[in-house]
């Protein structure tokens, strides 16, 4: 496995290593960044990794400082599963100069989560679009936990005509039902046994038996602050009609000093 550090580098490990599948990280990894890395070795000879906190999706105030980040760990994980290129520049090599051009996605970039965290998809489409230029991947793995992101990734590369499949790997869950993320590493033993109520008001959404008012209502009166609890359509997100099937309840909560986001289709 090679670590790669500097452009240069990488292009020549890319082009060694033959074609590649490709799943981008902010690192700490867990069992779900892993089953992302087995759906992209289904996908490709090779696979590539990604390996970086990006500032320009952490709006200030937000947590880039603390983080948590675990190098060593992370590339014993990956080593293991045979990962040829994991790819984990310094800010100064991917934004050697302040970062004046950027993906601005559509209206969806604004709804949901862009409502509550402002410029956070134009962070999360540029460094992937710069990532998708550095690597030139055949094929870029998105987990479902982040659906949003996945669908606005999925747009951005259809509308730019960009040479490679976007594939989406289930969300990993706890024995629970949390799903797991990076920052579940914040939350308090106490947080940490309440958070699966958030999966369980997802899955009585999607079961019919409360509305996502009455789950956004339930959790606050557990002591979280949600941001939104909302049923879209899986295709784009938009607001579900009626005659609509293939759905998906989105929700994103404060427990504590930690938010949360989850989905569940259904």
């Amino acid at each position: 496995m090679k670590i790669v550090r500097d452009l240069a580098t990488l292009r020549a490990a890319t082009a060694a290593a033959g074609p590649l599948a490709f799943v981008p990280t902010m690192g700490n990894l867990h069992a779900g960044h892993l089953s992302l890395v087995r759906l992209a070795r289904s996908h490709a000879p090779g696979v590539a990794v990604s390996i970086f906190v990006n500032r320009l999706q952490i709006a200030p105030g937000e947590d880039f400082d603390r983080y948590p980040r675990s190098f060593d760990k992370d590339c014993a994980l990956l080593e293991a599963e045979g990962v040829e290129v994991v790819f984990a520049p310094d800010e100064s090599v991917l934004y050697p100069q302040p970062q004046t051009y950027t993906v601005k996605p559509g209206p969806l970039g604004e709804e949901l989560e862009g409502r509550f965290r402002a410029g956070f998809f134009t962070g999360v489409a540029t460094v992937v679009l710069k990532l998708f230029n550095a690597l030139q991947p055949v094929a870029a793995v998105f987990g479902k936990k982040d659906y949003q992101q996945l669908t606005i990734v999925r747009e951005m590369v259809r509308q730019l005509d960009l040479p490679l499949a976007i594939l989406a790997g289930e969300t990993a869950r706890e024995a629970d039902g949390l799903a797991m993320s990076s920052r579940n590493a914040y939350l308090s033993a106490a947080e940490r046994a309440e958070a699966p109520r958030l999966y369980r008001a997802l899955q009585a959404v999607a079961g019919g038996k409360i509305s996502p008012q009455a789950a956004a209502d339930e959790l606050a009166s557990r002591g979280w602050q949600p941001d939104y609890v909302e049923v879209r359509r899986r295709t784009d997100l938009g607001v579900a009609q009626a005659f609509d099937r293939e759905l998906v309840v989105l929700a994103a909560a404060r427990l504590g000093g930690t938010r949360l986001i989850d989905n569940l289709e259904f």
